[in-house]
C-alpha cells in the first residue's frame, strides 16, 4: 500500500471497519485522496474515485483493485456540477446510497498576490471551493440519511495566512465555512460534515511545488513543532476516524492534522523564484 504508507503504521481500527459502505472520493486519483481511497478499500468499502484525467482515473482504479473490493472511476472536473452529479448518480445506481463523501480535488502553486493572474486566482477558488460545493450539493440526494459522513480536505491555510498563498488561503477559508454551514443544515438529517486540514504532507504534488529543494523542505519542517512532514497514511487514518462510529458525535469540525504547524504563526511557503514563475493551477 505504497500510496498510503500504512505498513509503518499500527492499525488501531477494527479490521474491515468499512465493510458494506459506499465511498465517493473526488481528487481520488493521486496524493492524499488516493491514499484515503486505498485505506478505505483496504478497510472493506466500495470506492469510487473521480478525477479530471481519464488515464489517472484508470491507473487509480488499478491500484485500488488489488484490495479485492468493488472499485469504480469517473473522469470529470469538479467545476462541472452536472458531470460530477452523473458520476455520483452512477455510483448510487450500482451500489446504493452513498455513505461517505470525500471532497478532495484541489489546486495550488506559489505566487505573490501582486503577480498572480485573476484567472490563476479564480482557478484555485473554483477547484477547491466551488468544486467542494458542487460535489456536496450533487451528492445530497444520494447520502441524506443518518450515519452519512462528508469530509472536505482543507488546509491550515483556511485559518492562518501564508505568503505566496492568497488564492489557497481564500479558497480553504471558504471550504472550512462551507463545511460548518452544511453541518448545521444537514445535521437534522443525520449527516455529519467535517474538514481535515493537513499541514505539509510528504510525497504530494503540492509539497513538490511548494518545497522543491532540500533547503525549502528543511525550512518547512523547521516550522512544524514535530519537525517532520506528515505521511499520506496519517491523513488517511484521520479520514477513517472521522467517518467511523468513533466520531459519530463530531460534526462541523475542522481537524488539524499538521504536526502543530498551525501553532507557529503566519509565514511564507514556497520560494520567490517559483512564485514568480508559477501562475496557474493544475
Amino acid at each position: 500500500m505504497a500510496a498510503c504508507d500504512a505498513a509503518r503504521m499500527k492499525n488501531v481500527f477494527q479490521e474491515r471497519i468499512l465493510s458494506g459502505k459506499n465511498a465517493y472520493i473526488t481528487g481520488g486519483t493521486s496524493g492524499i485522496c488516493l491514499g484515503i481511497a486505498e485505506l478505505f478499500a483496504q478497510q472493506g468499502a466500495r470506492v469510487a474515485v473521480q478525477g479530471r484525467n481519464a488515464e489517472k482515473v484508470q491507473a487509480a482504479v488499478q491500484v485500488l483493485s488489488v484490495h479485492g473490493g468493488a472499485v469504480r472511476g469517473w473522469a470529470a472536473d469538479v467545476r462541472d456540477a452536472a458531470a460530477t452529479g452523473r458520476g455520483l448518480q452512477a455510483a448510487r445506481e450500482e451500489w446504493g446510497e452513498i455513505d461517505i463523501l470525500i471532497c478532495g480535488a484541489a489546486g495550488n502553486f506559489p505566487a505573490r498576490a501582486s503577480e498572480i493572474s485573476p484567472n490563476g486566482f479564480k482557478a484555485v477558488v473554483d477547484i477547491d471551493l466551488l468544486g467542494s460545493f458542487n460535489t456536496a450539493r450533487m451528492a445530497w440526494e444520494h447520502l441524506r440519511k443518518p450515519g452519512a459522513s462528508v469530509i472536505a480536505i482543507s488546509a491550515t491555510h483556511g485559518a492562518h495566512p501564508y505568503g505566496l498563498q492568497a488564492h489557497v488561503c481564500a479558497a480553504k477559508a471558504g471550504v472550512d465555512m462551507l463545511c460548518k454551514v452544511l453541518a448545521l443544515e444537514w445535521g437534522p438529517a443525520g449527516v455529519r460534515v467535517n474538514a481535515i486540514a493537513p499541514g505539509p504532507v510528504d510525497e504530494t504534488e503540492g509539497m513538490r511545488r511548494l518545497a522543491p529543494t532540500a533547503d525549502a523542505r528543511a525550512a518547512v519542517s523547521a516550522g512544524v513543532p514535530l519537525r517532520r512532514f506528515a505521511q499520506i497514511g496519517e491523513i488517511a487514518a484521520a479520514a477513517l476516524f472521522l467517518c467511523c462510529d468513533a466520531a459519530a458525535y463530531i460534526t462541523g469540525t475542522v481537524l488539524n492534522v499538521d504536526g502543530g504547524a498551525a501553532l507557529t504563526g503566519s509565514r511564507f511557503i514556497g520560494e520567490a523564484p517559483q512564485a514568480r514563475a508559477g501562475n496557474r493551477a493544475t
